[in-house]
């Protein structure tokens, strides 16, 4: 007789019941050790397409694939047990059909183990939103300033800050949950159309650059960590571990160079031979 494994994790309906209620704390993450640190404290983890901006030093988050995608999001969930794992969908990845991002989407979630992706757009996914719904993948959805799309925006512009845009991005917020999405990131988006998306919304709001009135907040690790040498306005810098490395390494360098280090207590003896 086959025993069912007892699931650990928070789950997508656990997430979708928290409209309304106790924030949703999201983090993104990229690899095993820093996931190991965040797991007990968040409720979800992304593992963003920021990577290529963060962990390759790349322009944008274009030039992403879904193998290194894959590779991180694998190493995310050997590193955590508690928090519900999004593994974003590349740029090119989603956008060509909702069969193509379906096989995309199968992958990624075979191959990391993941619980769901996460793809950006609005009205313009809503097709494939719902496609990969209905087959049993889990989708956040991404609207407002989608990094992916700069090209179109003509770089990272925050979104909705004059009333003419609003209208737009609310059928966006709309057209993703009603095609299934059980969250909506909302990012780069003034704060009283973030607020508004969050009321008129059935699933729960993740914001970024948008509005405490979300249902939840997310942000990169390494900018709340201080290890970004600009982040953006609306992180708050939570440790100055960009410092503390830099301080770090000056201090390895010096003993390295007065041969302070390694000391006696680093290096290894002969054995005594009976």
């Amino acid at each position: 007789m086959s025993v069912q494994p007892k699931i650990k994790r928070i789950t997508v309906p656990e997430i979708r019941a928290r409209k309304g209620g106790e924030p949703i704390v999201s983090l993104t993450a990229y690899h095993a050790h820093t996931a190991r640190y965040i797991d007990p404290y968040v409720d979800m983890i992304l593992v963003g397409d920021s990577l290529g901006m963060v962990m390759y030093g790349m322009e944008t988050t274009l030039g992403v694939t879904i193998d290194m995608m894959i590779a991180h999001g694998a190493a995310v969930m050997r590193g955590t047990e508690r928090a519900l794992v999004i593994v974003d969908m590349p740029f090119g990845s989603y956008e060509e059909s909702p069969e193509v991002a379906f096989r995309n989407a199968v992958r990624i979630i075979k191959e990391t183990g993941c619980t769901a992706v996460k793809l950006e757009g609005g009205k313009r996914v809503a097709e494939t939103i719902r496609y990969l719904n209905e087959r049993g993948i889990p989708v956040v959805a991404h609207i407002g300033l989608t990094p992916q799309s700069i090209q179109v925006m003509g770089g990272f512009k925050t979104q909705g800050r004059v009333e003419e845009e609003w209208a737009g991005i609310e059928e966006d917020a709309l057209a993703v949950a009603e095609a299934g999405a059980f969250a909506v990131v909302v990012e780069g988006v003034a704060e009283p159309l973030a607020a508004r998306i969050t009321r008129i919304v059935d699933i729960p709001t993740i914001g970024i650059g948008a509005s405490p009135a979300c249902d939840g907040q997310i942000l990169v690790l390494e900018d709340m960590l201080g290890l970004s040498p600009k982040p953006p306005k609306f992180v708050k810098e939570f440790a100055t571990l960009g410092d503390q490395i830099s301080g770090a390494a000056e201090a390895y360098a010096r003993e390295v160079r007065a041969r302070t280090f390694p000391a006696v207590e680093n290096t290894y003896g002969m054995k005594k031979v009976k």
